[in-house]
């Protein structure tokens, strides 16, 4: 019997790449398979932040505390701003950490098709592996806030007789940080993708990060809002329940309405949702036009 000649056996390739032809042709299951290339460019985020840099990661230490006593002078004690009675230090560090986190996987992950657009036309791999690395890099900034803002807490808890009062509310922690990872992902592949074709939303996007900072109870406590005219606009952010609820937990004031928590989880989830329908699509195309 004849033995088939190499040409006309059928090869049995390991991964077959398929032109992306619907809405919801996602391939989402490619990111699981391009795990190690995820974890590349998490190093590469990191390690690039601070190269060349005196004090390197000590940046993530200095920022948000440099921040926060800026807001104490600011808004506590020149301009009078409440804030529920609690320490204003603990009250600035437990707003701005969880609205820093937010606000760098946006704006990082709105460049993503302009800043990579050299390696996307070289080589493939899922494209969503560049702003999912942003969010899971920007992570680890924030896992070195929250323990520096532990310390503050542990301090006043233990060694002041500030009203602190920790609650079970706190473990809902993970999934404030999903929604916060979520929120950010979602809305920086949207205007990441409309970049593509409107390079006038890139001036926009850090300004109008640094505006809504304002729309959130980050320096100012939601309580202030009650019977205000602006308080349903407010609570339509989807960061401001992510914020109230934990302020309420781990320091015992602020507003923690389930309802709220959920409405900011489903926002968050079209967001997310839209975000990946306009990216998977723009990227098949986004080389013509970047």
């Amino acid at each position: 019997m004849a033995t088939p000649s190499p040409s006309t056996t059928s090869p049995s390739w390991d991964l077959v790449i398929r032109p992306k032809t619907g809405w919801f042709d996602l391939h989402l299951y490619d990111l699981w398979r391009y795990r190690d290339l995820i974890g590349m460019f998490v190093w590469r985020d990191f390690v690039a932040n601070f190269k060349q840099t005196i004090l390197g990661p000590l940046w993530f230490i200095i920022q948000p505390l440099l921040t926060t006593v800026t807001f104490t002078i600011v808004f506590g004690n020149i301009a009078k701003l409440g804030t529920d009675g609690l320490p204003s230090l603990l009250f600035y560090m437990s707003g701005i950490i969880g609205w820093s986190y937010f606000s760098d996987c946006l704006n990082s992950t709105s460049s993503t098709f302009t800043s990579n657009a050299g390696i996307f036309g070289k080589v493939y791999f899922p494209r969503l592996a560049v702003p999912l690395s942003i969010v899971i890099s920007s992570l680890l900034k924030y896992g070195i806030q929250f323990a520096f803002f532990l310390c503050f807490f542990v301090y006043y808890y233990f060694f002041t007789s500030a009203a602190i009062h920790p609650n079970p509310v706190l473990l809902l922690t993970p999934l404030l940080l999903l929604i916060m990872a979520g929120l950010g992902l979602g809305c920086g592949i949207i205007i990441s993708s409309l970049t593509t074709k409107y390079r006038d939303l890139r001036f926009l996007v850090g300004f109008a990060v640094q505006l809504a900072m304002y729309a959130t109870p980050v320096i100012y406590p939601l309580s202030k809002l009650q019977g205000s005219r602006f308080l349903w606009l407010v609570l339509l952010n989807p960061m401001t329940p992510v914020i109230e609820t934990f302020r309420y937990g781990f320091l015992g004031a602020g507003t923690f309405r389930p309802e709220y928590l959920a409405l900011s989880t489903g926002i968050t989830a079209l967001l997310l949702f839209i975000g990946i329908l306009l990216f998977t699509h723009i990227e098949k195309t986004f080389m013509d036009t970047v």
